[in-house]
């Protein structure tokens, strides 16, 4: 048994996969919180786009986030905690530097497109999420963790896996050792969590992953689509139009 599956308060869901206990207030706050889009209104074709920024711009339910995930790795035995955060671009910026901060750990940078400066060691071309065909590479600067250490990689939502894996192989290149992989929440059609855990016959199966709640928990009304909204209008608009409206 792992020492992510002594603590209380959170539920494992299938093996190694842990959320929050769906009924603890913390949960339902982060749930009721949580807004999702249809695709007429999402830059993404999935049923539910889930918003990160309806998270972010209430500051209750943003620092009960954090305060959440940091509890979490707090709760490990000091020879078991991490020693660094790692983000990946972009949404997986905005949780994990905050928690990086709440923590006192470093925060190191997952890139796209070789973005970042520095030598450079990337990942083999993953499946972009949803229905995006166009194979996607993700890079960390060489020297950023090394092996001694032992990271969190930390996104805002788990959807095919192949993101999140990019993460696991560059993280497995430079010697270090994942201990969790964390998000806000996961989309169970798309089973990432499974394609993460049977990636290269089950390599970081025992590999712990974390997402603060389940995708049952938020309600069909969290749909944050305009009410009143002509369908042949495109969702974006010209902020030179704006006085006009």
């Amino acid at each position: 048994m792992t020492e992510f599956a002594k603590m209380s308060g959170f539920t494992e869901v299938s093996p190694n996969y842990f959320t929050l206990n769906k009924d603890s207030p913390k949960a339902k706050l982060i749930a009721e919180a949580f807004q999702w889009y249809s695709p007429k209104f999402s830059p993404k074709d999935v049923p539910r786009f889930y918003d990160v920024s309806s998270l972010t711009e209430k500051p209750e339910v943003f620092s009960t986030m954090t305060n959440v995930i940091a509890d979490r790795y707090r709760a490990l035995p000091k020879d078991q905690q991490p020693t660094h955060i790692i983000g990946y671009d972009a949404r997986g910026f905005i949780i994990g530097a905050p928690l990086a901060v709440a923590l006192g750990l470093p925060f190191v940078l997952l890139r796209k497109a070789e973005k970042s400066p520095g030598l450079l060691v990337k990942s083999d071309p993953y499946a972009k999420e949803y229905t995006e065909k166009a194979p996607d590479t993700m890079v960390i600067r060489q020297g950023a963790i090394d092996s001694t250490s032992r990271v969190v990689l930390i996104d805002d939502l788990i959807a095919t896996g192949g993101t999140a894996v990019s993460g696991f192989q560059l993280v497995e290149a430079l010697g270090a050792k994942v201990v969790e992989f964390c998000a806000c929440i996961g989309i169970p059609f798309l089973d990432g969590v499974a394609r993460i855990h049977a990636y290269q016959d089950g390599k970081f199966k025992n590999v712990p992953i974390f997402t603060l709640i389940h995708d049952s928990q938020v309600k069909d009304e969290n749909c944050g689509d305009p009410k009143e909204w002509d369908s042949n209008k495109s969702r974006v608009i010209e902020a030179s139009n704006m006085q006009s409206m």
